[in-house]
């Protein structure tokens, strides 16, 4: 069973249903469904969604084509890379962006299709044991009744907040802790055909188009001033925009279409990913900050690692060990080491406005290089391109 029907859940479900599997699904939510996300998906995430066969069903529901990335830094700077432009070329020359409520949707279909149970607005509560094991979990149903749910294999994809990855073991907590504040506006003027990152002094805007004349903005802020939004996220939220130079002017008020969804805090992961029985993927494996845009692809990408390992283990009778599933960590340190590593060094960069400004300015003047580290944040180019000496020493002499 899986309990989490987002992006990893429902991918999982397909895979896993699209094998000959039995497979039931359970989310707390009902769908569509709105989400605070970037909303942003990479040539590759469209390479793994191209896999389920939901892309064409995505854009005709108006996926917008997104080209790159145009990064600001605090004192103006300004860099562009684009997909297309880096080397090894890329799935399609463009990622793709449209509302959650969209893309989980589309998904969770994909997965019935599949032959996947999916159940929604149902939660789970308890994880079940059998000599140690996980052996299911516990739900109560859209009718308030409690009921068990058994399974050979539980996986969690239930988010930053996963009752399976908290009853796995403690959640560890990492710097930097930042909040993020995303609505929907329309009007957004100056938009091109890439996504942009505003980095400010303290935190760091993302705008991406993701409909016709809707825009998807997101605010990323440390913790502590996180709380100034109490009572008031809207009005915290428009505040704040107007401090970012090269965002002030653009957004209105006025043009709001969707409100202010808040979430995090981030920079946190699962002490735990695999146990007897269970094994995490998505957010509630780990949960970073997003000035990449990686994480639907980690979730897709994770989905497709779980359903191998969870395939292999599950051709035994009865629960998979600990150690059938002990694989799943090895392809998941092999598949996103490099891009942790490029997360984290960008999310400490920022803390440090003057360094961050020069490395986006010396990006900005060497294009080839500019477009090597956004195809790394599309997930396409080896992060080795850019965490070597060579690129590194360049990137800021």
């Amino acid at each position: 069973m899986i309990a989490g029907a987002g992006p990893a859940g429902s991918a999982a479900a397909a895979l896993l249903a699209g094998a000959g599997w039995r497979v039931v699904v359970v989310d707390r939510a009902t769908f569509p469904r709105d989400k605070a996300c970037s909303e942003y998906m990479s040539p590759e995430a469209v390479r793994l969604l191209d896999r389920l066969g939901v892309v064409p069903d995505l854009e005709a529901a108006g996926a917008v084509a997104l080209e790159g990335t145009t990064v600001v830094g605090a004192r103006g700077s300004r860099l562009t890379g684009l997909f297309q432009e880096a080397s090894p070329a890329p799935f399609r020359p463009a990622g793709l962006s449209l509302p959650r409520r969209i893309l989980d949707a589309r998904l969770v279909e994909a997965a019935r299709d599949a032959g996947a149970e999916v159940r929604e607005a149902t939660k789970v509560e308890a994880l079940l044991h059998d000599q140690g094991a996980i052996a299911g979990v516990m739900v109560r149903g859209p009718d308030g009744r409690h009921a068990p749910i058994r399974a050979r294999l539980t996986i969690g994809a239930d988010g930053i907040g996963s009752i399976v990855a908290r009853r796995l073991g403690r959640r560890r907590r990492a710097l930097p802790r930042r909040v993020a504040f995303v609505a929907h506006l329309r009007g957004v003027s100056g938009m091109g055909r890439t996504a942009e990152m505003h980095v400010g002094t303290d935190g760091y805007v993302g705008l991406n188009r993701i409909g016709t004349d809707l825009y998807n903005v997101a605010l990323v802020v440390p913790q502590a001033q996180a709380a100034g939004a109490r009572g008031d996220p809207g009005g915290f939220f428009f505040r704040r925009l107007e401090t970012f130079p090269g965002v002030q002017g653009r957004i209105q008020r006025s043009h709001l279409a969707r409100e202010v969804l808040v979430t995090g805090p981030f920079a946190s992961r699962a002490s735990r990913v695999t146990s007897a029985g269970a094994l995490l993927i998505g957010d509630a494996a780990d949960f970073f900050d997003p000035f990449t845009g990686q994480g639907i692809y980690s979730a897709l990408r994770g989905a497709e690692l779980a359903t191998e390992v969870a395939a292999g283990a599950l051709e035994d009778p009865g629960i998979p060990s600990a150690s059938a599933l002990a694989h799943y960590r090895v392809l998941r340190r092999r598949a996103f080491a490099g891009k942790w590593a490029v997360e984290r060094l960008i999310a400490y960069g920022m803390w440090m406005p003057s360094l961050f400004d020069r490395a986006v300015s010396r990006l900005g003047a060497r294009p080839t290089m500019a477009h090597a580290l956004i195809g790394v944040t599309g997930d396409f180019v080896p992060a080795r391109r850019v965490l070597n000496p060579r690129f590194l020493t360049r990137m800021m002499l």
